[in-house]
């Protein structure tokens, strides 16, 4: 494989996030020359990324990787990268379920999935983690659709419903739902839920750094003595949740909560982890949702509890709709989303030279 010569590359919007998509055979087999091949793809290390593909923006600086599943109960294996945008730095610390909207239709246009009826069903081993997302991807006349009705917030236009149905996500990273054990601990004197349901979040109050809760993303990008007391708690909270030392890593992420102001259960504003989110993630929804049950949390107080299991996590440009599938004992069963994806370019991508 020669990047001078340009590599097979899906250039796809995977719900509220922007990524390159790469069968594995494309890419180097080692990890250390992937990783310098895609922060040169990307155009890494720099703001603007103003020679590479990416958008200047973590939400718009992703990779999936993916390949015939190793495991038999999937149909495809999926990594996910973040590539640092102002840094010379790839993570596979954490997943992403916006990007996983894409997996199911980047494996059918690839061939790694054959379409099987109206509506395909992928079953997705999502490498970073370990755990199966079930996607069921629209496919009349055995291809697939992006066309639809259906509308995500942060998403202009309405396009195909890309339901998305994971289990045993608690714990994905951190060992445990709660990894310290408790519904709240003590961090800088501010009381936060340390809680990984798919994704290492830090859930904290709003009101407990003097904010209201709806601030713009650009507010609080420029308020840079409030993110620095951010970034102490999350130095902090790392080790506590069984990440060890994450200075340079891209999890936890980080969770302002308060009361809901557009009729869905809580709203949000998210670090991820240290540029404001214009939404939220989908996995990070799905534990602030976990949150809002757990009655010593920060996100039990000012919660509108739902009555039939969709949680609309409110966030800056919008709402996210999850579920949680919670048996009569309270237990709950499995989570799950409703995402969008659509192709935006197929073709070859070009890397830099090498210094």
């Amino acid at each position: 494989m020669s990047d001078g010569q340009g590599i097979p590359c899906l250039w796809m919007r995977g719900g509220t996030s922007k990524g390159a998509y790469f069968l594995g055979q494309d890419l180097p087999a080692d990890p250390a020359e992937r990783n310098d091949l895609l922060l040169r793809i990307m155009g890494s290390p720099d703001p603007r990324q103003i020679d590479g593909i990416g958008g200047g923006d973590p939400l718009t600086s992703k990779v999936a990787i993916l390949s015939v599943s190793t495991r038999d109960d999937a149909d495809v294996d999926y990594l996910f990268l973040q590539v640092f945008v102002d840094q010379a730095l790839v993570s596979d610390a954490q997943g992403c379920g916006n990007i996983l909207a894409g997996v199911g239709p980047a494996a059918i246009e690839r061939g790694l999935v054959s379409a099987t009826s109206e509506e395909t069903e992928v079953r997705i081993h999502m490498v970073n983690t370990g755990e199966i997302a079930l996607a069921r991807v629209q496919t009349p006349n055995g291809r697939v659709s992006y066309d639809g009705m259906t509308e995500i917030a942060g998403v202009p236009g309405r396009h195909a419903a890309i339901p998305l149905l994971f289990q045993n996500t608690a714990g994905s990273m951190c060992g445990s739902l709660l990894p310290t054990g408790q519904e709240v601990d003590v961090i800088e004197g501010v009381e936060v839920t340390l809680i990984d349901n798919g994704m290492p979040c830090v859930i904290m109050r709003a009101s407990d750094f003097n904010l209201s809760g709806a601030e713009a993303p650009e507010e609080l990008e420029k308020n840079h003595r409030l993110k620095e007391r951010v970034e102490a708690i999350r130095l902090q909270a790392g080790p506590m949740m069984n990440l060890r030392d994450v200075k340079a890593a891209s999890v936890p992420k980080m969770v302002f909560v308060s009361a809901p102001t557009s009729g869905g259960v809580i709203s949000t504003r998210s670090f991820i982890p240290h540029r404001v989110h214009t939404s939220i993630g989908v996995f990070a929804a799905i534990s602030v949702a976990t949150a809002t049950r757990l009655p010593g949390s920060p996100a039990y107080s000012p919660a509108l509890q739902p009555s039939d299991g969709r949680y609309q996590i409110e966030h800056p440009t919008g709402s996210m709709e999850v579920f949680l599938d919670i048996d009569a004992a309270g237990t709950q069963q499995a989570a799950g989303s409703v995402r969008t994806a659509r192709k935006l370019l197929d073709g070859l991508v070009f890397a830099r030279s090498a210094v």
